[in-house]
């Protein structure tokens, strides 16, 4: 299939060299141009995975134009907060037909929406056919062929089945899903939980504690989901669950590596003004809080790294917080 990958990041890189290593034709739009010519040239992408090999044919350009010339499938793979922005000026690129699949995790800061309503309200002509892939994914593991099992939900059944068979190869497993609420708010979410266990290591607070952020991680996962329509089956899939863990004890999960940063002693200012790529977690704190003050929800863990990142709490005290919170049934 033609299909063009929208977001020359590392998860974007790692998705156009996947399915253009199964036989696709693959272009990659990136902002760029030294990356566009680095990858053209050498097939590599120096700036965000630096000393990886990608499969060649992929064609990566920063004119929207041929990026999108005949497209089937827009793989959108640019950070969540600069979602809306992107794709209203690509708009009218975009063919009608193009299938918009989301690589992204997180919710829209602004609007409180996952990116499913943003593709509903930017690209209407597409919004029908919206899929979501996710999952518990390293990019650099992604590009050396390691194995990889995600899911990928769209309300249609018979179209995600069809784009099921379009990432799926030998070293990449694809589960299909109509569950798009769920599998978003399991990606968005363990990003939040994710820095709450960096932080966790940071301040050496031990095996079970990790353990505990992630269990009761998982549970305020699927409270936001199915407070929203979302299955609370999904949140102990792939996009739940695995992603949960790979995230939260992955040492190139840049989400952990923030809270250990904050741990350390770091200001989120100096953090995020050191990151090439964005930690898409900062962001959701704020807004998965939002949303649980909005519709009553109880999201303890949410709101101490909101304290931490937006007002600069102890860790360590939020940690003791936590621990004395009134007792209750799990």
């Amino acid at each position: 299939m033609r299909i063009t990958v929208l977001g020359g990041g590392s998860w974007g890189t790692a998705l156009a060299s996947h399915l253009a290593g199964l036989g696709h034709s693959v272009s990659l739009l990136v902002r760029e141009a030294a990356v566009a010519e680095d990858i053209n040239t050498y097939s590599r992408n120096s700036l965000f995975l630096p000393e990886l090999s990608l499969a060649p044919g992929i064609r990566a350009t920063t004119e929207p134009a041929a990026a999108f010339e005949g497209a089937e499938i827009c793989l959108l793979a640019v950070p969540c907060q600069y979602m809306r922005e992107t794709l209203a000026g690509l708009a009218s690129h975009i063919p009608e037909n193009a299938v918009p699949i989301c690589a992204s995790k997180g919710i829209e800061v602004s609007s409180l929406m996952r990116m499913s309503q943003v593709v509903d309200d930017t690209l209407p002509r597409q919004a029908g056919n919206y899929a979501v892939l996710s999952g518990p994914t390293f990019a650099r593991e992604v590009v050396k062929g390691k194995p990889v099992a995600i899911v990928l939900a769209c309300r249609d059944a018979s179209l995600g089945t069809m784009l099921r068979d379009v990432f799926a190869g030998p070293s990449l497993r694809v589960y299909s899903s109509t569950d798009v609420v769920g599998v978003e708010t399991g990606g968005a979410m363990k990003n939040v939980i994710a820095i709450a266990a960096g932080l966790s290591d940071g301040l050496g607070l031990g095996h079970n504690a990790r353990a505990a952020l992630i269990t009761r991680g998982l549970a305020e996962m699927s409270r936001l989901g199915v407070a929203f329509g979302g299955r609370a089956s999904t949140f102990m899939g792939l996009s739940g669950m695995g992603d949960l863990v790979l995230t939260c004890v992955g040492d190139l999960s840049r989400n952990r590596q923030v809270g250990m940063r904050l741990a350390a002693g770091e200001s989120m200012a100096a953090i995020a003004a050191s990151m090439i790529q964005v930690a898409e977690g900062v962001k959701t704190t704020e807004a998965a809080c939002l949303l649980a003050d909005k519709h009553g929800l109880d999201l303890p863990i949410a709101a101490a790294m909101r304290r931490v990142i937006v007002e600069g709490a102890s860790p360590r005290d939020l940690a003791y917080e936590l621990m004395t919170r009134s007792l209750r049934e799990e």
